[in-house]
């Protein structure tokens, strides 16, 4: 039972719920003079303003109510006595399907509010899974497991190795394929990270995440973990991929190389996009679609190899009109071991940051041109500028996305800081982030 039936909520605001006799949990209506609201009423989190009322309305969604004077609040019903979340689901095993394993880094996907802090957070022990999602034991016998808990703009990476080590020692252990949960806003860069720490993968590794937490009628978390674990557990290639909605509606899920797409768009279900490259499939409820042929089999008999090391000391740079030298110095300054410059059009940057390119590039400091036009591919050898930079040792990123070369770079960089070694491993095509061919693909059905 939570104890605390006015969670968070304190002074002025608590003693005016106090009075009415409401606890959380309770549907209830509150009035000011300028509008009328109903819903049930929520936790107070710790951080957020004193002087609001937290209500949840029927669509799902949480508002905050300023408390004025003139504010009244009347109870409509009793609200179900909150207790501590506990799974009711038994986990059961057909030795007919695949075994699929669920590694947890965390993000909105696969959450549930927290009725003692009204923060929703991450419950994947295998059972909060079947439970929010059932119908992923007709897919796959799951095993689940939380490496740990973090919002994704905090990924570093260090724990892009540990993540390549965990998902490792589940395929050493068998597993027919492996499910990433992870926070949106930077999947993107784990799937990179990923796809090059996990050589020759005999199995699909497969990042998922959700754009909306399972509390709200709108949640695409169910259908996106869903669809991932069918994709772990039958693909028949063999990549690090990312599943997410195809649309806004449930119509589908998109399956993503994890070197060719991104996150497009705040909020839309539909936010990630293969980019310079067509998805591999598309997920349709039970149905697996194969869009692109271009891919590396499925095959247990292969054996992983795990080469996961990266080299922090790369930036990733956003060249503007204006721009400073002094930020290439500062780096170099700041022993930074490699530069990702993230140009105009076809791999320009300004002609007044040359002098401290040509440094870093003197200082063995290697410095790959990407584009921030990201369809397309850059070509340094139609404009005087990109000749300059290519003569003097600019190393062209092709169609690599800029933080897929960022990553790439910090991969290469572990590896060896030879000059040459570093040149020719950015140039060639390792986990399909460079295309031979521009491809320009908005794949939206």
């Amino acid at each position: 039972m939570i104890e605390n039936v006015l969670y968070g909520y304190r002074g002025e605001v608590r003693r005016f719920l106090e009075k009415h006799g409401v606890k959380i949990g309770d549907r209830v209506r509150i009035e000011r003079r300028d509008f009328v609201v109903e819903g049930i009423l929520m936790p107070r989190a710790a951080l957020s303003e004193k002087q609001f009322i937290v209500i949840k309305l029927d669509n799902g969604y949480n508002i905050g109510v300023r408390f004025t004077n003139n504010t009244k609040l009347v109870k409509i019903a009793e609200g179900e006595e909150l207790k501590k979340y506990t799974p009711s689901i038994k986990v059961k095993y057909n030795p007919e399907l695949p075994k699929v394993s669920i590694i947890s880094t965390g993000g909105t996907i696969a959450s549930r509010v927290d009725y003692r802090t009204g923060a929703v957070y991450p419950a994947l022990k295998t059972e909060d899974i079947l439970e929010f999602a059932p119908e992923i034991m007709n897919v796959a016998n799951i095993e689940a497991e939380v490496l740990f808990s973090i919002f994704s703009e905090n990924m570093t990476p260090e724990l892009w190795s540990r993540i390549a080590e965990e998902v490792a020692k589940k395929i050493w252990e068998g597993v027919d394929g492996v499910v990433v949960p992870h926070g949106t806003d930077t999947m993107s860069y784990t799937a990179a990270a990923l796809a090059f720490a996990l050589r020759n993968l005999p199995v699909p590794v497969v990042l998922v995440g959700s754009q909306r937490s399972s509390d709200r009628p709108s949640s695409d978390a169910a259908m996106n973990l869903y669809s991932a674990v069918l994709v772990a557990g039958k693909a028949p290639f063999a990549e690090v991929t990312v599943v997410m909605h195809g649309e806004t509606a449930d119509t589908y899920c998109l399956v993503h190389r994890g070197t060719k797409v991104r996150k497009m768009h705040t909020s839309r279900r539909d936010a990630f996009r293969s980019i310079n490259d067509k998805p591999l499939a598309k997920v349709v409820r039970d149905k697996l679609v194969i869009i692109n042929n271009n891919f590396i089999l499925r095959d247990k008999s292969r054996e992983l190899i795990l080469e996961n090391k990266f080299d922090g000391k790369v930036a990733l740079v956003k060249t503007y009109p204006g721009m400073s030298g002094d930020v290439i110095d500062f780096l170099v300054d700041k022993g930074y071991h490699g530069i990702v410059l993230e140009g105009t059009g076809l791999g320009h940057a300004p002609i007044y940051i040359f002098e401290s390119l040509k440094r870093a590039i003197e200082e063995e400091i290697p410095v790959v041109m990407t584009s921030q036009c990201l369809w397309g591919r850059i070509n340094m050898n139609v404009y005087s500028t990109g000749r300059d930079l290519l003569a003097m040792g600019v190393i062209p990123g092709e169609d690599m996305l800029p933080e897929v070369a960022l990553v790439k770079l910090m991969w290469v960089l572990a590896k060896t800081r030879n000059m040459d070694e570093i040149r020719k491993l950015m140039l060639t095509n390792i986990a399909g982030e460079i295309n031979p061919r521009t491809v320009f693909s908005t794949y939206l059905s």
